[in-house]
């Protein structure tokens, strides 16, 4: 129920809301995830560990929003963004918060010590979540869309 409550109040903000899908919007998500992890790669090589963590949670952010634009839903929040990925779309995001609490903890803190092992296993994994989720919005029918925006809808009491 917290979360349904911090979503509304996101909705009322007009920071969470139904838009027109837009093909464009979702084309350009997916250029920039493809762009954060080619550039998250590029850290790696040359030892920017930190900088790469960052790029591969918005990797993965940004697929995030290319689906979201495709479906036609507005989010201006992160934390909103991954809720409604698994209430909406009923698909994991588990590892999706992993990436955003490393991106912040490597960011933000310092009593931290990245490990290039560690970071290599991130592009991995979030190389496979993006594969799946690439895949899945590739596989998005009008109905499916529909259904989606619907299931937004009711979630939210927008009607």
């Amino acid at each position: 129920m917290k979360e349904i409550t911090f979503l509304i109040k996101l909705k009322k903000e007009k920071k969470l809301g139904l838009v027109e899908p837009s093909r464009e919007l979702e084309q350009s998500y997916l250029e920039k995830s493809e762009s954060n992890m080619i550039s998250a790669k590029i850290l790696l090589k040359n030892s920017r560990l930190e900088e790469a963590v960052s790029l591969v949670y918005y990797s993965m952010y940004n697929l995030l929003m290319a689906l979201f634009f495709k479906v036609g839903i507005k989010s201006e929040n992160h934390v909103a963004t991954i809720i409604l990925f698994k209430k909406i779309f009923g698909l994991d995001n588990s590892f999706v918060i992993f990436a955003k609490k490393e991106r912040v903890d490597k960011k933000y803190y310092v009593d931290f010590k990245i490990i290039r092992r560690d970071v290599e296993d991130l592009i991995k994994r979030a190389e496979d979540f993006n594969s799946g989720l690439f895949d899945f919005i590739s596989r998005l029918t009008n109905i499916k869309i529909k259904f989606y925006r619907d299931k937004f809808i009711n979630l939210l009491n927008f009607g």
